[in-house]
């Protein structure tokens, strides 16, 4: 079952010169993908590639210039009011820095709590409670409810991250590079971590990512994107072990080896 489809997403941003001159960037150009419930689809490239803003779009936080976007069917391009609450409700995102996208004033309770003030939820029980439950269900001590965000170290802090993404139970997480921030051993246990509360909860991720080694470990398909464009989607196994574009090619010959046997293959392919 199809869950969200994009199709012809495009932005374009326009600037001034010092003398008024107009110029206009593309930063996603004709972007096209679909996203099956119950699955991870990793979203790939360099720095500037325009997978962020390809992710920005597909959340809703930024409108695209042309372009579609349907949520379950419906058409949710240019939802307003109630119809962008409903899809915030089962979409939502997790950020790369924690502790930027974390209120510091606020208790991690005020924190995981805020999303379901928004949508007007009732959690059940007290709303303590319930922020204990997320906290205890991202592998936090739930007896730290009120502690600060600064009061915990940055795994801690993006697993309050994505106890916050999960308050509303949406059915689609955009990991906006999530763990690209983490040393190598914290992106092990978060990444570990999203695929259990996938297998327990059934949702969807879009994995948003520039390290192909960390994809490899979570993702079932993989869109790679180069200049705005998607060069090549294809299976995890597909894209890794037969890779059609130049780019993706070159983006894997950067990934360091692991696999002896995998490398040689690659390298009989060349």
């Amino acid at each position: 079952m199809t869950l969200l489809r994009a199709e012809g997403l495009t932005k374009r941003f326009v600037s001034r010169g010092p003398l008024g001159a107009r110029a206009e960037f593309t930063a996603v150009d004709q972007v096209g993908f679909e996203v099956r419930l119950g699955e991870t689809l990793a979203v790939v490239g360099e720095s500037g590639s325009g997978k962020s803003t390809t992710a920005r779009m597909i959340a809703k936080l930024m409108d695209p210039t042309e372009g579609t976007l349907e949520f379950e069917g419906e058409d949710v391009t240019h939802a307003k009011g109630a119809a962008l609450a409903r899809f915030r409700a089962n979409v939502q995102v997790v950020f790369q820095d924690p502790f930027s996208s974390l209120n510091p004033r606020h208790t991690v309770e005020r924190i995981l709590m805020a999303p379901l003030v928004y949508q007007g939820i009732a959690p059940r029980g007290s709303r303590r409670a319930h922020a204990k439950e997320l906290m205890e269900r991202v592998g936090l001590d739930p007896d730290h409810s009120l502690r600060y965000p600064a009061q915990f170290s940055g795994g801690q802090a993006q697993r309050i991250g994505i106890a916050r993404a999960l308050a509303v139970n949406p059915k689609l997480v955009i990991c906006d590079e999530a763990v690209s921030a983490l040393d190598v051993s914290v992106q092990a246990q978060v990444i570990e971590l999203l695929r259990r509360l996938q297998r327990e909860s059934g949702f969807s991720y879009v994995f948003i990512a520039h390290d192909l080694a960390v994809v490899r470990q979570i993702a079932q398909r993989v869109a790679v994107m180069s200049e705005g464009r998607i060069v090549e989607l294809g299976t995890t196994e597909q894209v890794f072990a037969d890779p059609r574009d130049a780019y993706t090619r070159a983006l894997l010959a950067a990934v360091p080896r692991i696999d002896p046997e995998w490398d040689r293959r690659r390298r009989e392919r060349s």
